[in-house]
Order: structure tokens, then sequence, then C-alpha cells
């Protein structure tokens, strides 16, 4: 897991933020956790424990390497799979010499695995957790007891358990409605850098060429006028339905404006992509959206060309997109590659687009 996410970009994409609270998350925890057991270290070493005072030290050790790789290197040290280990080992071995001293640190150890582990992992520790800790309370405590510890550190597993995972369902359904579009379901705009620049860092690194696919309905205020807003609104989503039928799974279909569409298609040239935006169109205007009202499109095709950005190459989309506008609409206009330009004002050159 990486969270070396610039503070600037976790402002505007949804994901990024929720990992860069789980950084946050993680980093606490792991603090508190070192804050909590440095002192036990010379506790235990006071009263001789030598063993679990070594234990505790390689615990906090392991919570300040979490810190520190956070801090300078934005990754998770081994995904946080050491401190179910040590926190098993520690709670068990305290409360086998401790009695119950050690027994305490079971229930906040336990909960925290739930929030430092993916919840199948998490799950599955704490299951090993509860069986060591019955196997320890049952040799070191009366069966009464064995009873209520076995049971009410069961049932606090339980609870964090429900509660995580309540929280990541919580994180999946916010995350999906910041990054989708209520009405038709595509991806909207708050994806659209990251998703482009994903495919010029393909191109950069892989010479893998993509392609996208800038799509805006004719006329489509004449929708809106002649059979009003909730009728547009049905036009949208059919049309949506009718692009995604079209698609491969690889491919990302978003909604960047009120009638306009904008389709990444991976691992694509700009005449493959030229083929399925006049498909698109034929498949548009072939049949009457809602029995009666019949719409075209105009689209524009652009490959990504080495060296430029998100931005210059949408930018070459667009104004192939208003050249196909300007032609008379119904109609597919590719975007002009730029042209080679050595040395400096590379990224001044002007966009121009050709059919």
């Amino acid at each position: 897991m990486n969270f070396s996410v610039p503070p600037s970009t976790l402002a505007t994409n949804p994901t990024l933020a929720v990992l860069g609270f789980k950084r946050q998350l993680v980093y606490h925890l792991h603090f508190w956790a070192f804050i909590a057991v440095a002192p036990l270290v010379m506790v235990q070493w006071q009263q001789s424990h030598y063993l679990l005072s070594a234990l505790l030290v390689l615990f906090g050790a392991n919570a300040l390497l979490v810190i520190a790789f956070l801090r300078f290197r934005g990754t998770y040290f081994l995904k946080g799979r050491l401190f179910p280990l040590f926190a098993v080992v520690c709670a068990a071995y305290s409360t086998h010499i401790n009695g119950h001293a050690g027994l305490y640190w079971a229930y906040p150890a336990a909960t925290a695995l739930f929030f430092l582990l993916p919840l199948r992992e998490a799950i599955g520790s704490n299951i090993v957790f509860v069986v060591v800790m019955a196997v320890v309370s049952f040799l070191r405590f009366p069966e009464a007891d064995f009873w209520r510890i076995t049971f009410s550190l069961g049932l606090t597993c339980l609870f964090a358990m429900i509660f995580a995972w309540l929280v990541g369902k919580l994180q999946q359904e916010l995350t999906r409605l910041a990054t989708t579009d209520p009405l038709t379901g595509c991806l909207n705009r708050s994806q659209l850098a990251d998703i482009l620049n994903g495919q010029i860092q393909m191109r950069e690194r892989y010479e893998r060429v993509s392609s996208l696919i800038l799509l805006d309905l004719d006329y489509f205020k004449t929708i809106n006028d002649q059979w009003g807003h909730l009728a547009g609104d049905k036009v949208l989503t059919e049309m949506a339905l009718r692009l995604r039928s079209r698609l491969r799974e690889s491919d990302q279909l978003f909604r960047i404006g009120g009638e306009e569409f904008m389709i990444v298609l991976p691992e694509t040239r700009q005449k493959d992509a030229d083929v399925l935006a006049n498909q698109l169109l034929t498949s548009i205007s072939a049949r009457p959206f809602q029995e009666d009202i019949k719409v075209t499109a105009s689209a524009s095709v652009a490959e990504v060309s080495k060296g430029e950005t998100w931005s210059v190459w949408l930018n070459r989309a667009d104004q192939a997109l208003y050249e196909a506008k300007s032609r008379g609409r119904n109609q597919v206009v590719n975007a002009a590659r730029p042209l080679p330009v050595v040395g400096r004002g590379a990224e001044d050159m002007p966009d121009s687009a050709s059919g």
C-alpha cells in the first residue's frame, strides 16, 4: 500500500482522500501504541521479565519503523503484518506471567487490528488471537474466569469487526457517490486527471498508446425545451447504457458535462478509436430515444502523444470536437497530432484539428 499522496491531490480525488485518512489512522495508532508500550519495557525489566521486555522492544521498534516509513517513504512497512504477530505474542505471554494485568492489553490490541489490516486479514488474526488467549486463560485462571475472558474478548472482536465492516462499506459508498455521476453512473471529472495521467505514464514508460473519444449530443437544449428536462435526463441515461454496451471492460466512460461524454480507450490506436466512434454515432442515430426522440451526436478522437500533458491531450480532442460541430454535426473528427518541435517552445505550439 502506497500512502505517498500530495495534499493538493487529496483535495480533488475522493479515493486518494480516503487513502490519506487511512494513513493518518495507521500513523496515530502506531504512535500511541509506541507511547503506551515504551514505559512497560522498563517496568517488565525491573520485574525481571526480560523476555517480555525484549518482545515489547520489538513491538515498539516495529511501531517506529511504520511511522518512519509513512513519514519519509510514504509506504506501509510490511503492510502492518508485524503488529498482530507482536500483539498476540506479547499479550499472551504477559497474561501468562502477569495474570489479569497482562490480559487488559489484549482488548485494545485486538480492536486495533481491524483498523490496521484488511478486513479478512484482521478477522483471521483475531481468530488466532482469541484462541491463543483462550488457551492461556484456561491454563492460568479458574474456569469461570476462562469463560468470561473468552466470551468478552470474542464479543469485543465481533463488535470491532462489525464496526470496521460498516465503516468500509460507508467509505466505498461515499467514494462511489463522489466519483460517479448520479444520473448516468458514469465516472465524473474528479477521476479525469488521474486516469488520463495513468494512460500517459503507460505511453511514456512502455510505449503503450491510448486514445480518447469526446462525444457531445447535438442540439440537446432542443430536447429539454421540447420534451422537458425529465425526458432529457432519460435520454442521457439511455445514452450511457448504449455507449457502455459497446465498450470493453477496460474502457472507462465519463460524463464530463451536461450532454458531453468522454471515453478513455487503453491500448487503442487512433484509427481503431475512430472506427469505434463512428459505430457509436451510428448506434445513437439508428433508433429513437424514448420511442420518438431522435438524437444525433458529434465526436472527436485523439491518441495520446509522447511528452504531452493530460490537459493538452484533452484540449486537442476538444478542438477536434468543436470542428465536428462547425462542420455540420453528426460526424467524427480526428485530432491532428502535435508537430515535433526541437528545443523550447514545444508546449506553446498551437493545436489544430483535421478530419
